[in-house]
């Protein structure tokens, strides 16, 4: 693959959206100087994961000012970028993620399928489609967090073709087991890599878990973060021995 990736790691909006795009603006501003072609931000980064308050009040239809705001970022800095928010549509509010090329193109856009906890339930309609799309000529796929989770979701998307995996998150302390095992363990699978881009920090009684990471198709952790702020830019990978790469699509037995 040929795609210089990048993910910021940060503390959540805290319910301050213009403060949150200003912060994503310099990171994409730095991960461009870096050679990033792709930037992932965390999941709800707009207007905030632990805001059940203002997931409704808040919430935009898709093309609104967030959106607006993104396209032109990635436009002016020359990065595309991938991140989490809160949509409206009708009557019902989506826990999404869209991601814009660098020219301030519309992507892909997707809503969560595996809604996590309480709190998610009660705020958010759950999704119902996948999103495939072409980066810079790799076919990418979104999942928003829990979806990594489940080893159904991943394969759907390889399965139509992804070989990039972009994964907005807000994953606990105290699941590190997500980044540490399921995320690299989902890549060699189905041979892809994965961009997991997680909070640091807290909002009200969540712990945010940090250990944000990108991995390669044989579980290579290629850029992996601590529990602070950060960003994190991997360059291409060097290729994957064939004979070590997955080959479970093709040799699954059903029985």
């Amino acid at each position: 693959m040929s795609l210089t990736l990048a993910l910021y790691q940060g503390p959540p909006a805290m319910g301050d959206p213009e403060a949150a795009l200003l912060r994503l603006g310099r990171q994409l501003r730095a991960a461009t100087a870096a050679g990033a072609h792709m930037l992932v931000a965390p999941e709800l980064f707009l207007p905030g994961y632990n805001r059940p308050d203002l997931h409704g009040p808040l919430a935009q239809l898709q093309g609104g000012e967030w959106c607006e705001r993104l396209a032109d970022m990635a436009r002016q800095t020359g990065c595309a970028v991938t991140v989490g928010w809160a949509e409206r549509s009708g009557d019902s509010v989506y826990n999404a993620a869209s991601a814009w090329s660098r020219d301030g193109r519309l992507l892909g856009h997707y809503r969560k399928i595996q809604l996590f906890g309480a709190m998610e339930k009660a705020s958010f309609a759950a999704g119902r489609d996948y999103c495939l799309f072409d980066l810079d000529g790799v076919p990418t796929g979104l999942l928003i967090c829990y979806d990594v989770e489940f080893a159904p979701h991943v394969r759907a998307l390889a399965e139509r073709g992804a070989k990039l995996l972009l994964v907005p998150t807000a994953n606990p302390a105290g699941f590190d087991h997500v980044s540490e095992t399921f995320v690299p363990a989902r890549a060699a699978e189905m041979d892809m890599t994965i961009v997991y881009a997680n909070y640091c920090g807290s909002e009200g009684e969540i712990a945010f878990g940090g250990l944000s990471r990108i991995v390669g198709p044989d579980a290579r952790t290629l850029a992996c973060a601590d529990r602070s702020e950060a960003l994190l830019v991997a360059a291409p990978a060097p290729s994957v021995d064939p004979a070590l790469r997955s080959t479970q699509l093709t040799d699954f037995r059903k029985v």
